[in-house]
């Protein structure tokens, strides 16, 4: 997963989800008081088939797709071929590991010692990457792992080489999206993130920088099945429902509840026990304060309210656009607000942040 830099050559994020590429580019701004620009973005739909467990099974199909949203399906466009590419979190490893005071030379082999331990995958079956995060007076440190599948890795490479880009960095969704967060809503107290996709759900918690990480299989999908199967009603019918009521306050509301109760609850005892893991880990320190969601689900009226009502901790959607512009281009409709949330949070990689 190690990466070269070049200077001169900016990146583009470049999305892959369980149905639909997105891509996005921002320029910085030129001083303090000029926002960051988006210069080019746009999505276009693949066939779900094409990837497997997280790994691109079919990458001929996806590259078909991906060219025609790069050469003639964007809103802008592109000024580069370097390319920062998400990996699906529901299929790496995330881990915030505390070390003892050691060299610097023996952090790598601390880490490697810890995967094994700690990740169900055999070693020499991933990539393995880390960064240090925090380092205590007394030498402690704690230090960010994370690891993902050669075989994934290796497709998402295979597919960029397809397209004649050039791979800067490949980084969580989870991570994209938390870094989209923060530039987005400059949050200074541990806060939970959530991000709603279609098909799963991806959680963190944020302070200074990820310290927990967790998945849920359900997603915006999944309400709309949920409701259509309660209801009786066909998936389109389900989906306006859905969009249109939610859990808000209705006619509706008690029969949509409680279709939506069981991935509802799993929701609730994820967030719980990333909660607790957090919190055991920051004794004395405080707990979450807020909660940020965004995503497809999150647009489901209601859902800030009945998170802030069920874990007593102020909720809200994330606007991810109020630190950016567009220029004279045409910014996404409300309606798919957080769709680019992963790929603007790739593109918005610090220099820093990439190892030569």
């Amino acid at each position: 997963m190690g990466t070269t830099f070049y200077k001169d050559k900016p990146v583009f994020g470049f999305d892959v989800g369980h149905s639909s590429i997105k891509v996005l580019q921002i320029e910085p701004g030129a001083n303090a008081k000029k926002k960051d620009r988006v210069v080019g973005y746009g999505a276009i739909e693949f066939n779900p088939s094409s990837i497997k467990n997280g790994v691109i099974v079919d990458p001929e199909d996806l590259a078909r797709q991906a060219y025609k949203l790069i050469t003639s399906g964007m809103v802008g466009q592109l000024t580069t071929k370097r390319v920062a590419c998400s990996l699906p979190v529901a299929f790496t490893y995330t881990r915030v590991v505390s070390l003892p005071p050691m060299a610097k030379r023996d952090v790598a082999e601390a880490i490697r010692l810890e995967a094994e331990q700690s990740i169900p995958v055999p070693i020499d079956q991933l990539y393995l990457d880390y960064e240090v995060v925090r380092t205590a007076s007394d030498g402690q440190s704690e230090v960010l792992m994370v690891a993902a599948p050669k075989s994934m890795v290796d497709s998402y490479m295979q597919l960029l080489k397809l397209l004649d880009l050039e791979a800067a960095l490949l980084e969580t969704t989870i991570s994209s999206v938390t870094r989209m967060t923060i530039h987005s809503d400059r949050t200074a107290v541990p806060t939970l993130i959530i991000d709603f996709g279609s098909i799963s759900s991806d959680l963190a918690v944020y302070d200074q920088t990820i310290r927990v990480t967790g998945t849920t299989e359900w997603g915006g999908e999944t309400l709309t099945q949920e409701i259509a199967q309660a209801l009786k009603v066909s998936d389109r019918q389900a989906y306006t429902i859905k969009t249109r009521y939610g859990l808000n306050p209705g006619k509706k509301q008690s029969e949509i509840a409680k279709s939506l109760e069981p991935v509802l609850e799993k929701l609730m005892n994820e967030i719980k026990r990333i909660t607790r893991f957090y919190q055991e880990r920051t004794s004395g320190q405080g707990g979450i304060q807020q909660i940020i969601i965004l995503g497809g689900g999150a647009n489901l009226p209601g859902m800030s309210a009945f998170l802030t009502d069920k874990l007593r901790l102020p909720t809200r959607l994330l606007n991810p656009w109020q630190n950016l512009g567009f220029g004279g281009l045409q910014p996404p409709h409300k309606l798919e607000t957080t769709l680019y949330t992963t790929a603007a949070g790739l593109t918005l990689i610090n220099k820093k942040e990439y190892r030569p």
